[in-house]
């Protein structure tokens, strides 16, 4: 698979091969914490050394950051990268994980690549493009009412000490929709968002790695992003992010505006 894009080529190259290495490495982690709910292996930060040494190899005036601890500023490109999405799940032997790669050109976002080594998915985008699995484009769906739709989020790590958990969105939303589903790994929520399979993702106090190559995934298929207030920019401090199909947006956000029960006199 190659595109007129060096450096998208080059991202899709490298997420196959680290998620071979995941693919390999899983059911054999050794497990450390990087906080009470924080996991981190070695499958993480060799999957990040693999990556980030072929970019650098590749454009070594390119910027980068990554989950585990690879930042490096540049010029006009900067690469997102998180080696592992879905740590929790890899460490457990769940196989339902992914290599997330993105990159932004002049303070813009111009490509997505989110690998799953498990099912042979390959999920990328490039902007203005389309949005693509394997070699079939994809399209955001087709739902329209927030009642019949398919939902899914995620929670912080530090959900038992802080009060802005999203347990109260949750538990709001999953009253309003078919249901919420839980799966754990950010990148592959969005992903699915581009596909079809989910109709709306929300969730708080992320990081840009595990968000800027999905928002270029559903961008392309034809979806909305914002902030989960309902801002622009979902990558700037703190990230959290509200995506769907675009009909959906409006309610989805109106739900997630309303104040939080802890917040409330």
């Amino acid at each position: 698979m190659t595109t007129s894009n060096p450096r998208l080529d080059l991202a899709l190259e490298v997420a196959r091969a680290a998620g071979g290495l995941l693919r390999d490495g899983l059911g054999r982690a050794t497990v450390e914490h990087k906080s009470p709910l924080e996991l981190v292996t070695e499958f993480d930060r060799a999957s990040e050394r693999l990556i980030v040494e072929r970019v650098l190899a590749s454009f070594p005036q390119d910027g980068l950051l990554a989950e585990e601890g690879s930042h490096r500023p540049g010029g006009e490109w900067r690469w997102y990268i998180d080696p592992l999405d879905g740590t929790t799940n890899f460490a457990h032997g769940l196989p339902h994980f992914a290599v997330s790669i993105g990159a932004e050109a002049g303070g813009s976002l111009a490509f997505g690549v989110v690998y799953d080594p498990m099912r042979d998915e390959m999920f990328h985008a490039a902007r203005g493009q389309g949005a693509y699995l394997n070699d079939r484009r994809l399209h955001v769906s087709a739902a329209v009412d927030l009642s019949r739709s398919l939902l899914v989020t995620g929670f912080p790590y530090d959900l038992r000490d802080n009060q802005d958990n999203n347990l109260d969105h949750f538990s709001r939303l999953a009253r309003r929709s078919l249901a919420v589903r839980r799966f754990g790994s950010a990148a592959l929520d969005l992903a699915y968002v581009a596909a079809g399979r989910f109709d709306g993702y929300w969730e708080l106090r992320l990081a840009p790695w595990d968000l800027a190559a999905g928002i270029v995934l559903v961008l392309e298929a034809g979806g909305t992003v914002t902030r989960a207030d309902g801002a622009p920019h979902p990558l700037q401090p703190p990230p959290s992010i509200a995506a769907s199909n675009g009909p959906l947006h409006g309610p989805l956000l109106e739900a997630l505006r309303e104040r939080p029960a802890h917040d409330k006199d």
